[in-house]
């Protein structure tokens, strides 16, 4: 009894030994597992060497096949494919849905007015409703032509990378977005704007009385002016040398465009705020209006010396003054304001006085929106808001 207790070991300790035991067997059956893992992998990189080795004067078409849209049949090979016919009708698009009763109903494209471009002869009145619905897609077409203008072309592709002509591309009459030197500025909207007389500059105003100077050969920011109140207007004057501004602070601003500097600034008389500028071809007058109506004109060159005091007040409007034009020898003022039916004055500049014979009486002129003279000053032209162009000929001059 003493010689098996001596001799017999803890229940604990066997267990110990038999659990190393299963833990050793099980390390080396990975461990063997891992070998033939090894054993099949570099058996199967020594065959593809052999494979390519032994191809190597396979074609291309050989090693590498086109993909395949989902709806064909795929194939390694090409010449096991069974790849439709490119010819065959069932390529071709086709309606997801037909309406039959389309070529039972009929159109009168001459009933409604808006209709009739769509006729083919004069006389023609009823078409089925397909060939309605196909006249109106190619009318469509006709008036969008979409972007073909910015199609590649092979022959623009320089080392896979394209080279678009400078005449294929279309500028935008109005961009919200200018790129310059400094950064880009985002303007809400650019529709007023200024061109300087010798077509170089176009002068917009934007907000938070900046003022944007646009090249018209690069059309790029070149440069922008600062006003301490908001801008309503601009006006060129010297060729494109001087720039005036006016807005919200009721002062008039000069601009030297060769320095970008502000070189006088004065207090439109009676002003709160300006809301057109204008200058004279010669730039020895300038007419500022506001938005009572009131339209000032100054001699240039005395309110830079400081006289504050305009020729002539003119309080023939009642509304707001949205655009003034000088003609070209500076003797005919336009004024006008958008905010009343054929609200416009002509003012003769050596007398001041306004013409009360024009507009006449018995004709509406609309909502005057702009208004401008030829270069001889035989005609005259004004814009309106219901989108037409009025023409009329003055008879003072002999030249157009």
């Amino acid at each position: 009894m003493s010689l098996i207790s001596q001799n017999a070991r803890p229940k604990n300790e066997a267990k110990r030994e038999d659990d190393i035991k299963e833990k050793e067997s099980e390390d080396v059956d990975a461990l063997k597992v891992k070998k033939r893992k090894r054993g099949g992998k570099g058996q199967q990189q020594g065959i593809m060497r052999m494979e390519w080795k032994a191809g190597t004067t396979a074609k291309a078409s050989d090693l590498f096949f086109t993909d395949r849209p989902a709806d064909t049949v795929l194939s390694v090979y090409q010449e096991d494919a069974d790849l439709p016919d490119e010819s065959d009708d069932a390529l071709q698009r086709k309606p997801v849905w037909v309406d039959e009763e389309e070529e039972k109903t009929t159109v009168n494209i001459a009933k409604v007015n808006r209709l009739r471009k769509l006729r083919k002869e004069e006389d023609e009145n009823l078409i089925s409703a397909s060939e309605y619905v196909s006249r109106l897609r190619a009318q469509y077409v006709k008036l969008n032509p979409g972007t073909d203008w910015a199609q590649l072309d092979s022959r623009l592709m320089a080392n896979g990378i394209p080279k678009f002509r400078a005449s294929s591309l279309k500028i935008a009459p109005f961009v919200k977005h200018l790129s310059c030197p400094m950064g880009l500025r985002e303007e809400k909207s650019l529709e007023v704007f200024e061109v300087s007389s010798d077509s170089q500059l176009i002068a917009f105003v934007g907000n938070e009385g900046y003022i944007l100077l646009v090249s018209t050969k690069t059309k790029q920011l070149v440069g922008t002016l600062k006003m301490n109140g908001t801008i309503r207007s601009s006006a060129f004057a010297e060729d494109g040398q001087k720039l005036l501004s006016a807005g919200g602070d009721g002062q008039v601003y000069h601009w030297d465009l060769r320095t970008r500097t502000c070189i006088h600034k004065g207090v439109d008389e009676g002003c709160i705020n300006s809301t057109a500028l204008c200058t004279s071809p010669g730039g020895t007058h300038f007419a500022a209006g506001s938005d009572s109506g009131i339209v000032n004109i100054y001699n240039r060159e005395e309110f830079l010396g400081g006289k504050r005091k305009p020729i002539k007040t003119i309080e023939n409007l009642t509304t707001k003054v949205d655009f003034m034009r000088y003609n070209h020898d500076s003797q005919i003022l336009a004024i006008c304001s958008t905010m009343k039916k054929s609200s416009l004055k002509l003012i003769h500049i050596p007398s001041y006085i306004v013409f009360s014979n024009w507009p006449p009486s018995n004709t509406s002129l609309h909502y005057p929106r702009c208004i401008d003279c030829s270069p001889g000053g035989g005609f005259m032209v004004v814009g309106n808001a219901s989108g037409k162009v009025l023409l009329y000929k003055l008879h003072h001059y002999q030249h157009a």
